[in-house]
């Protein structure tokens, strides 16, 4: 054990330097790399085209499949049929047109009908057989110059001789029968190839009609005139609708842990095609898995780096916290790659074996709980790459996050107090935690287990909770004796009765001991009141004065009813042995293995102050003295700890020599001893602010109230005597 503490001390006085700190850090990434290096490494298989595969093959990653995607979407653009737009106005034109040239015939009958009443009244009026009357032909012309060009060329003569040799109601009806029948047609979709159709179901439905032959001739071939293509390809809507089958079409991709080709089967173009896509076949120069993981470990490194050089404590803790973690977490990512390397015999669950909580317990007892908490992440982001089921470059989430829930349950679980028993029982909190974050993990994916299975499960859980906490039991005595540290549990056991020290105590020097207890009770209120460490200086206040086992009756608590030895003895003599209770005191605690904190606090207590009584008697016997010679070696107090127990040593003898201490002497007292050790520079080597001195003061005067507190007075009950 002293060779491995030496060893530690030389690699914690290496990590002082910036450079041996960088290259702590530098040492955990490629340890963390090289553990991690086979299960991010992209898998090379050696496989033919049309031959048997021999093993089930997935995919590594996610990809995108862009062939079978272009494919799809060839597929969907296939599909869509071109769109035509019906022209609806081109109804309403036609019509208007055919009406039009109805309306030219009528007003050519009009026309003549006005020119014969503009003939003479005063000339014979001739015979009606003889009134003068443009001819057929003269009409035709008529009607033709209303008309345009393109109308008179693409239709026939006879309709036009029709049409002017027809009555107006004749016209009309006409007229009504040719519009109604193009309104009907014209208003169905009527495409180039339709055109014809379409002509003819005009013709059939005029052919009926009660017009007169010629004029039926001519309504019909106005009609067919009439009806045209009003059906037309619409590129723009048509590619409209292709952009939008082809955006609704979702990329085809290869998802990760997809099985590409299962054991046995042929493998055939479109599989090995597949497996050339998501680099299988040819991967050796890929080089993406491993600036991944540099990346992933640049980010946890530099998380812990920073929590470490932000902590507020001594260099030398600080640097016993860095190597202590070091320890623990490579011991943890060692329990993680041993039992990850298992996955070979394709145990279903086989990390759920993990003592997930171990590290997380450990930090928080010995560190923090933040350092707890940050390890736990990185121990389930290693656990979730190294659990990855053979898959490389995967992520196995359900591992990660079982690892993470029961880290957090054991890390919260001793939140409050840490003793021995406490880590079994976050053991066993951490397993049940462990149980039921198994069953939601296998209830979320529906998954369908037998009896057996559960079994399994449960038994996995209940044996990563336990030993977690046999583990945290087993090696906490480790750091604590390695490094020196006296974590909260060291702490609890130290404050034990049975100690062997403080029943020495207690047996030897009692008047001490209720001393001590005293000194406690103010140390360990006044110590939680400005934030240090209230546990450290209750049990501090125990032994800080464990010398005076050695002369209990030179001090004078324990001098019930007896001669003070002092009386007898010059005052230099005296002097040396009340200050040789200090050097003793710190002599027996180092010959009991004791913290160094508990030795640092009987060593400093009394700093490096005046034994005044003494040195006022040397001083009236006319002698030479040294004020020197009457003082503690020290050295004066270098924490908080031990400032506030060395206040608390003074104000407690202080008070109890009182007659009748009453609150305001009380506070007058405790001002006035804190205001010695300010004048006499005993608090000017620890970090205790004058604020933190003023609140220290409350306190103390707060508990001393409530010792002391003034009692009622019972009248003395005088005895009546009876005569008979």
């Amino acid at each position: 054990m002293k060779k491995i503490q030496h060893y530690l001390i030389q690699v914690k006085k290496l990590l002082d330097f910036t450079f041996f700190r960088i290259l702590f850090f530098l040492v955990i990434g490629v340890i963390l790399f090289i553990s991690m290096y086979g299960n991010v490494k992209p898998e090379k298989l050696d496989v033919s085209l049309l031959t048997v595969a021999d093993q089930t093959i997935r995919s590594p990653a996610t990809v995108e499949d862009k062939t079978s995607t272009e494919k799809k979407r060839q597929e969907a653009l296939n599909q869509v049929q071109d769109v035509y737009t019906v022209k609806r106005e081109y109804t309403s034109n036609q019509v208007e047109l055919i009406a039009s040239i109805f309306d030219a015939a009528v007003e050519v009958h009009t026309e003549i009908e006005a020119e014969i009443k503009k003939q003479p009244a005063d000339e014979e009026i001739p015979n009606e057989s003889e009134t003068i009357k443009p001819t057929t032909e003269e009409k035709v012309t008529m009607l033709k110059a209303k008309l345009t060009e393109r109308v008179t060329k693409e239709l026939s003569e006879r309709v036009f001789t029709a049409l002017v040799q027809a009555s107006r109601d004749e016209l009309q009806i006409a007229k009504d029968l040719t519009v109604t029948a193009i309104n009907h047609v014209m208003n169905q979709r009527i495409s180039a190839d339709d055109v014809e159709n379409a002509k003819k179901s005009l013709e059939e439905e005029l052919k009926f009609t009660t017009l007169n032959g010629d004029l039926k001739s001519a309504a019909i071939e106005l009609g067919r005139y009439a009806v045209i293509q009003n059906e037309f390809y619409d590129p723009v809507a048509t590619e409209e609708l292709r952009e939008q089958a082809a955006e609704s079409v979702e990329p085809v991709k290869i998802l990760q842990g997809q099985i590409i080709i299962e054991e046995g089967r042929l493998i055939r173009q479109e599989e090995y095609r597949q497996l050339e896509l998501v680099g299988l076949l040819d991967n050796e120069k890929s080089f993406k898995p491993f600036v991944g993981l540099i990346v992933l470990l640049l980010i946890i490194l530099s998380a812990v780096y920073y929590y470490f050089y932000q902590m507020k404590e001594q260099p030398e803790k600080r640097q016993t916290y860095l190597l202590m973690f070091g320890i623990i977490f490579l011991f943890s990512l060692f329990l993680l790659k041993i039992i990850s390397m298992l996955q070979i015999f394709n145990y279903s669950g086989i990390g759920y074996l993990f003592p997930a909580a171990m590290a997380g317990m450990l930090l928080k007892i010995l560190i923090d709980e933040k350092i707890a908490v940050l390890t736990s992440i990185v121990l389930a982001v290693c656990g979730s790459i190294l659990f990855n089921e053979g898959v490389s470059g995967t992520l196995n989430f359900t591992e990660g996050i079982y690892i993470l829930f029961s880290a957090l349950a054991g890390i919260l679980f001793l939140s409050d107090q840490n003793q021995r028993s406490k880590i079994l029982q976050a053991g066993s909190f951490a397993a049940g935690v462990n149980l039921f974050t198994i069953w939601a993990l296998m209830l979320l994916p529906n998954g369908q287990f037998t009896g057996l299975e559960y079994g399994y499960y449960i038994v996995t859980a209940i044996f990563s909770g336990i030993g977690s906490a046999v583990l945290t039991i087993g090696l906490l005595p480790f750091f604590e004796a390695s490094f020196g540290i006296l974590s909260t549990m060291k702490l609890i056991e130290l404050s034990n009765p049975n100690h062997p020290l403080l029943r020495k105590i207690l047996m030897e020097a009692p008047g001490t001991y209720h001393h001590s207890v005293m000194v406690a009770n103010l140390s360990d209120a006044a110590c939680e009141a400005i934030g240090a460490n209230g546990l450290l200086a209750r049990v501090g206040s125990y032994y800080h004065d464990i010398g005076k086992t050695r002369r209990p009756n030179f001090f004078i608590e324990n001098q019930l009813h007896r001669e003070n030895p002092h009386d007898r003895l010059p005052p230099e003599k005296s002097a040396n042995i009340i200050i040789s209770h200090v050097t003793d005191g710190v002599e027996i605690l180092k010959d009991h293995s004791m913290p160094k904190e508990i030795i640092q606090i009987a060593e400093q207590h009394h700093g490096t102050t005046l034994l005044k009584y003494f040195y006022h008697k040397a001083s009236q016997n006319g002698e030479l003295i040294k004020e020197e010679d009457y003082r503690y070696p020290g050295p004066k107090a270098q924490t908080k700890e031990s400032a506030v127990i060395g206040i608390a040593d003074s104000v407690e003898a202080a008070v109890r020599s009182l007659n009748q201490p009453t609150p305001e002497t009380i506070e007058s007292l405790v001002k006035k001893i804190v205001a010695d050790r300010l004048q006499d520079g005993q608090l000017s080597e620890c970090y205790l602010t004058l604020k933190e001195l003023e609140t220290v003061s409350h306190s103390f005067c707060e508990t001393l109230k409530g010792i002391f507190h003034s009692r009622i007075e019972y009248p003395e009950m005088k005895k009546k005597v009876i005569q008979v």
